[in-house]
C-alpha cells in the first residue's frame, strides 16, 4: 500500500461509529462523542453500546452489525482483550478506518503482542487502515472531525491553519497542539500513532505531505520501525516543499528504556537519525519549545520569506541586551557581520552617540519619536549584508506610549519591506503579540529561542532548496540474514562486517599450531593470537589473547600453551584461535 494511502477516512470521515460509547463524557468511551457534539462535527455519529438504547442523547446500537449504514471510521474504546474482535467486526462490515484507543498490547509483552498481531492481520487482510493501538487518535480541525479522547480539546478547538502534527506519543502530540493553540498558530491535522500495528509515523508524514491544508509538518517520534518507509516519507515531504521539523526523543539510556515500555519500541541509534534527517532535509529540534517556535515561524514565513543564510543584524535599545543577544546568536551559529557604511551613517544621523556596527545599540533614544525609530529600523532592515534582523522588545510594549510608536513603525516596515525577515523577541502583552503576529512578524519570547529559531529557519531554506540527491529510500535493500558465527565470536562478527564492506585487518581462523604459524607468516609479523570460542566471551581473563608475537616460534609456543591453560578442546568445531597483524597503540584492529 502506498505511504499515507487510505487516511482520508481517518482524518475526514463523513460518519463515525464509537464502539464502547459511554454515557459519561469523562470516560474514554464517552469523551469522543462529547467532543464531536460540542465542537459541531457535521457527520453522522453511531454510538455502539449493547447495554443502552441511547448514549448522550443519540440513538445507540448493540453492535457494529446493527448500524444502519457503514461508517467510514470506527473508534474502539474497549479493553484490549475485546479490541481484536471489534476490529474484525469492523472489517466484516466494510469500515474503511479504525482507531484503537485501548492499551495493553505489544508494550506489555508476548500476550499483548499476540493481540496486536490480530489487529495487524485484519488490516493486512482487508485493506482497512488501523491507527494504534495504545494511541490518542486523530483530529482534523477544519472538518471538526475528532477521533480522540484528549483533554486538550475539552474547552476549545485550535484555530484552523497550516501546521500538521504527527506524533508517536499521544500526550506529547496533544501538548504540542495545545501549545500551538495558545500561541495562536493554526493547525490542520493531528495524528498520534501509538504502537503502529498498521498506520505508522511515515504514513502520517506522507499524508500531510500531500495534504493541501498542511504547509509545515511537526513530527514527534520515539523510534523508527521501518527505515525505508520513514526515509521515503521525509523525501516526499521535502519534494513537496513542506518542511518536516522533527523532535526525536529517547536519546539517553533512560529515555530509550522508557520508550520500550511506552509503546514496545526500540529507540535506535541517535546518530543514524541525525544522518537520515540531514539527508532528507528534515530539521531536528531538541525540545518541544523549539518545535513550536520553529513550526510557528516557518508557517508564517513560507513559502518565500525564509532567511537565506545565517547573517543577522541585531538592533537593540540597550547595550546589555545587545551583548546578551550577541552571545545567544553566536551560540546558535549565527554570524553578525558589520553593517554597511551607508547603514551605519543612517543610524548615526538619527542618534549620533549610538553604536552602529552590529549589534546596533541605538539606545532608548530611538523610540522617543516615531520618525526616529522609522529611520533607524528602515536602514537596518534594508541592509543587504544581512539575511534577517532580530529586535528584542522585552519591556516597551507594556508602556502604552511606546507601544503605539513600535506598532505604528512595525506596520509601516512590514508594508515597505514585505520580503525582508524581521524577528521580534517579545513576551507580552499577549494582545500586542497577537497584533504583531497578524502583521506577519515571527515572535519568540526568549533571546536564546529567537536565535535558535532564526538559525533553524536558515537551515530550512537550505534543505528545501538544496540539489536533490538520489532518493535514499530506493537504495535500501533488506539485508540477508547474518551467518550464525557472526553472533558466536569476534572473528565471525568481523567477517560479517568485512562482507558488508567495512574495512577490517587481515585475519585467519586456525585450529592448530601449524596452521597458526602458516597464517602468521602470510600476514607478516608482529601478529596477535586470540581464542575464538563461544565458551570464552572474556578472552583476556582466560589467557586467550597474545599480543606482539614476533616470530613463528613464538606463535607456535603461545598457541600450544594457550590451549593448555584455557582447556580448549581442539576437536570442537566452535573452538579455535585466530591471528592477525598487530599495530601498537591502535584503537581498533
Amino acid at each position: 500500500m502506498r505511504l499515507g494511502e487510505g487516511l482520508d477516512a481517518l482524518l475526514r470521515p463523513r460518519s463515525i461509529a464509537i464502539i464502547g460509547a459511554s454515557q459519561d463524557p469523562t470516560k474514554i468511551g464517552g469523551r469522543p462523542l462529547h467532543l464531536l457534539r460540542r465542537h459541531g462535527y457535521a457527520g453522522v455519529i453511531y454510538p455502539i453500546n449493547p447495554k443502552a438504547a441511547e448514549v448522550q442523547g443519540l440513538k445507540a446500537y448493540p453492535s457494529m452489525m446493527d448500524v444502519p449504514d457503514v461508517p467510514e471510521l470506527a473508534l474502539i474504546a474497549v479493553e484490549a482483550e475485546k479490541a481484536p474482535d471489534a476490529v474484525e467486526q469492523c472489517a466484516k462490515r466494510g469500515v474503511r478506518s479504525v482507531v484503537v484507543f485501548s492499551s495493553g498490547f505489544a508494550e506489555l509483552g508476548e500476550a499483548g503482542v499476540a493481540l496486536q498481531d490480530r489487529l495487524r492481520a485484519a488490516a493486512q487482510r482487508t485493506g482497512m487502515r488501523v491507527l494504534g493501538p495504545n494511541c490518542l487518535g486523530a483530529v482534523s480541525i477544519a472538518d471538526r472531525s475528532i477521533a480522540t479522547f484528549s483533554i486538550v480539546l475539552e474547552e476549545s478547538l485550535p484555530a484552523a491553519g497550516t501546521l500538521g502534527i504527527v506524533s508517536q506519543s499521544g500526550n506529547l502530540g496533544s501538548f504540542t497542539m495545545r501549545l500551538a493553540s495558545e500561541r495562536g498558530v493554526g493547525v490542520s491535522r493531528f495524528m498520534t500513532t501509538g504502537n503502529e500495528c498498521d498506520i505508522d509515523i511515515a504514513d502520517g508524514i506522507a499524508y500531510l505531505a500531500r495534504d493541501p491544508a498542511t504547509q509545515v509538518i511537526l513530527c514527534c517520534l520515539e523510534t523508527c520501525r521501518d527505515a525505508g518507509r520513514l526515509i521515503a516519507s521525509l523525501e516526499l515531504a521535502r519534494d513537496a516543499g513542506k518542511p518536516v521539523i522533527a523532535l526525536k526523543i529517547g536519546t539517553s539510556a533512560a529515555g530509550q528504556a522508557a520508550a520500550a515500555s511506552h509503546t514496545g519500541a526500540l529507540a535506535g541509534s541517535d546518530a543514524v537519525f541525525d544522518a537520515v534527517f540531514a539527508r532528507t532535509g528534515a530539521v531536528r529540534v531538541r525540545s518541544i519549545e523549539e518545535l513550536i517556535n520553529l513550526g510557528d515561524a516557518a508557517s508564517m514565513l513560507l513559502p518565500d520569506r525564509l532567511p537565506r543564510g545565517q547573517r543577522v543584524a541585531l538592533l537593540t535599545a540597550s547595550g546589555g541586551f545587545g551583548i546578551l543577544l550577541a552571545d545567544a546568536a553566536h551560540a546558535a551559529g549565527l554570524s553578525m557581520p558589520e553593517l554597511s557604511a551607508v547603514t551605519q551613517r543612517a543610524v548615526l544621523d538619527v542618534v549620533p552617540f549610538a553604536s552602529a556596527k552590529n549589534p546596533v545599540d541605538a539606545t532608548a533614544q530611538m523610540s522617543s519619536r516615531p520618525e526616529m525609530l522609522q529611520k533607524i529600523l528602515s536602514a537596518v532592515v534594508a541592509d543587504e549584508g544581512c539575511d534577517a534582523v532580530l529586535m528584542p522588545l522585552p519591556l516597551s510594549l507594556y508602556v502604552p506610549r511606546l507601544r503605539s510608536i513600535y506598532i505604528e513603525t512595525l506596520r509601516s516596515i512590514r508594508e515597505r519591506y514585505p520580503d525582508r525577515v524581521l524577528m521580534l523577541c517579545v513576551r507580552g502583552p499577549q494582545d500586542a503579540v497577537a497584533e504583531l503576529r497578524a502583521m506577519g512578524y515571527p515572535v519568540v519570547d526568549s533571546f536564546d529561542g529567537c536565535c535558535a529559531t532564526l538559525a533553524a529557519l536558515a537551515k530550512l531554506y537550505v534543505a528545501l532548496n538544496a540539489p536533490r540527491a538520489a532518493p535514499l529510500a530506493s537504495t535500501l535493500e533488506r539485508p540477508a540474514p547474518l551467518p550464525a558465527d557472526a553472533l558466536r565470536h569476534e572473528f565471525g562478527a568481523k567477517r560479517a562486517l568485512a562482507a558488508a564492506g567495512i574495512p577490517v585487518l587481515p585475519e585467519h581462523l586456525v585450529r592448530d599450531a601449524d596452521a597458526a604459524v602458516r597464517a602468521a607468516a602470510e600476514i607478516g609479523f608482529p601478529v596477535v593470537l586470540k581464542i575464538a570460542s563461544p565458551d570464552l566471551p572474556h578472552k583476556t581473563e582466560a589467557g586467550g589473547v597474545m599480543l606482539g608475537l614476533q616470530s613463528q616460534h613464538s606463535v607456535a609456543a603461545m598457541t600450544t600453551s594457550s590451549s593448555r591453560r584455557s582447556a580448549i578442546d581442539p576437536t570442537r568445531a566452535s573452538t579455535a584461535c585466530w591471528c592477525r597483524r598487530w599495530r601498537r597503540g591502535a584503537t581498533s584492529w
